[in-house]
């Protein structure tokens, strides 16, 4: 069994938490700058290529946007355990979530063998519906 997190280790993980979600802030309002470059390129160019070209450039730049901000959700949610109490339990067992997970996956809400469980399911086959 895990022991709770103490004070000083609540402390570091805010402070990593808040860090990373600076970071990921800064990330997406420069990726989304430069989604904002590629479209305006993309209308003004007038070869196909170059168009198509762009318009990639775009699309890969507003996945990343997407990504990064889901980034941001899951660790502002963190921030949210660890403020009511809650961080580094997890979410379905209860039982602590262990120091070393937390340092390896920041935003982590399930212990090892709760999240090895939930992945299961998630790769079960979906009996087929009569």
């Amino acid at each position: 069994m895990q022991e709770q997190l103490s004070r000083d280790d609540l402390s570091h993980f805010e402070r990593k938490l808040r860090e990373r979600l600076s970071v990921l802030r800064g990330d997406v309002l420069e990726k989304l700058s430069h989604a904002e470059s590629y479209a305006e390129l993309a209308g003004q160019v007038h070869d196909a290529e170059d168009e198509s070209l762009a318009d990639l450039l775009a699309d890969l730049g507003l996945a990343e946007v997407t990504a990064e901000q889901e980034q941001a959700r899951d660790t502002d949610a963190a921030l949210k355990r660890l403020l009511t109490g809650t961080f580094g339990s997890c979410t379905d067992c209860g039982e602590p979530i262990g120091r070393e997970r937390l340092e390896a996956y920041l935003t982590a809400k399930r212990c090892l063998s709760c999240q090895r469980s939930c992945e299961r399911r998630r790769l079960e086959p979906v009996p087929p519906t009569l």
